[in-house]
């Protein structure tokens, strides 16, 4: 079995390592950051893992974190608009876990040194790549760097956009009731942004991430641009005021003198833009560079799939070396034709759900969805599986035809509502 070097100690690097450590193949992880390091940051996201990702976790024997008893398992939706629809719902067949980074990437580590790996502490960048293939028969880049970024490549037909078209802000907050049962809220400002409620574990027990997509210009970006570290307290009464105006149905559960973050720093606050990359390239000795997880595919987290994509790119990768045992060109195009399906849709998804503004095809769809049970189900439960909701709103017709698929089953629209 070939010897396999990998970038980056994210969720597609560790993965990557833990199935190919359970083949027996020879792995070693490069990393600039201890897992001492990553526990003591800042926040690293707010992903949910869905139900394929958490299996995945089960068979590498690392789900330490149970859905049944962490997680979630329905979708709420609001649109805060004049006489819109009411709260919404749509449910996954299987739960879906959120849990602080900081807790699951040094756990994921520990496991991986536990079981005989080795971690590496060192900042890489390409002009290491010849040196590490005299070692390794494969390099794996698991890391979203900005030389990374350029040294692959973008691919133009699935990154349209030049620059992000959302700001973000993610914090870990207490003070807001979860919903019963608990679920994830989506709610939506036209014009503003999307707001995503996610139920989170993190070191001090439950909290609330609340991720604001803010559309630049609109009236949410202050959260992005104005920085909390200068002045917490004005920083929390405008995060009050902005939920107040834009997203009731979150406001209205919250206990205003408990509203803070759960520890000092506990936000993240910037911008992504998303774009897909080439998938390998080769050294000069034949040696194949191959990218993976945010190397290859960086997503705004709007659909929640970053963790997940890089999750099923690390079993599409581990598979192909596994059954080949060779680590030649052969292998990066095998690699390349099976994820792209995935890949490539997931694009389309999430770069229809940042338009500004929102597509027509786009507004159908949520309206609907607000009438009927069924296809806000089917909505939901696809975000295990996102490529299927790319197809969904790929184009008008094909809004139309899920759509008419589920006006097809008859049901009564209160069934929609959220209860």
């Amino acid at each position: 079995m070939p010897d396999i070097g990998i970038i980056g100690a994210g969720t597609a690097g560790l993965h990557l390592a833990l199935l190919l450590q359970q083949a027996g193949v020879r792995t070693r992880i490069y990393t600039n950051q201890t897992a001492e390091q990553i526990a003591s940051g800042p926040p690293q996201n707010s992903v949910s893992h869905h139900a394929p990702t958490i299996a995945r976790e089960q068979a590498m024997g690392v789900d330490f974190w149970p859905a049944d008893e962490y997680g979630y398992q329905v979708h709420y939706h609001h649109l805060n608009v004049p006489d819109g629809p009411p709260v919404f719902r749509g449910d996954f067949l299987r739960p879906s876990r959120v849990l602080d980074y900081r807790i699951y990437l040094p756990r994921l580590m520990a496991e991986y040194e536990e079981r005989g790996g080795t971690i590496e502490q060192r900042s890489i960048e390409p002009a290491d790549f010849d040196r590490l293939a005299r070692v390794h028969d494969l390099i794996v880049v698991a890391a979203g760097k900005r030389s990374f970024a350029e040294y692959f490549g973008e691919r133009p037909d699935v990154s349209p956009y030049a620059k992000p078209q959302r700001h973000l802000a993610v914090g870990f907050w207490d003070g807001v009731a979860q919903t019963e049962p608990r679920a994830v809220t989506l709610s939506i400002s036209p014009g503003h942004g999307e707001l995503l409620d996610l139920p989170i574990t993190t070191f001090d027990g439950w909290a609330s991430a609340l991720l604001f997509e803010n559309v630049p210009g609109g009236d949410l970006e202050v959260l992005m641009t104005q920085k909390q570290s200068e002045d917490p307290e004005a920083y929390r009464k405008l995060t009050l005021e902005k939920l107040k105006e834009h997203h009731p149905t979150v406001y209205e559960r919250i206990d205003e003198s408990r509203f803070a973050l759960m520890r000092p720093g506990d936000i993240l606050q910037g911008a992504v833009r998303p774009v897909v990359r080439e998938d390998y390239r080769l050294l000069a000795d034949g040696t194949v560079v191959l990218a993976l997880g945010d190397a290859h595919a960086t997503v705004d987290p709007v659909t929640g799939q970053g963790a997940n994509s890089a999750s099923f790119e690390a079993q599409v990768a581990a598979d192909a070396i596994i059954e080949d045992g060779v680590v030649d060109e052969r292998f990066a195009q095998k690699v390349a034709l099976r994820r792209r399906e995935r890949v490539d849709g997931l694009s389309t998804w999430v770069n229809t759900m940042i338009e500004t503004p929102t597509p027509p095809h786009l507004q159908k769809l949520i309206g609907a969805m607000s009438q009927m049970r069924t296809l806000c189900d089917e909505f939901t439960e696809n975000f295990s599986y996102p490529h299927r909701n790319g197809d969904m709103v790929a184009t008008p017709e094909r809004v139309d035809a899920a759509i008419a698929r589920h006006a097809e089953i008859g049901q009564d629209p209160t069934d929609a509502k959220a209860h």
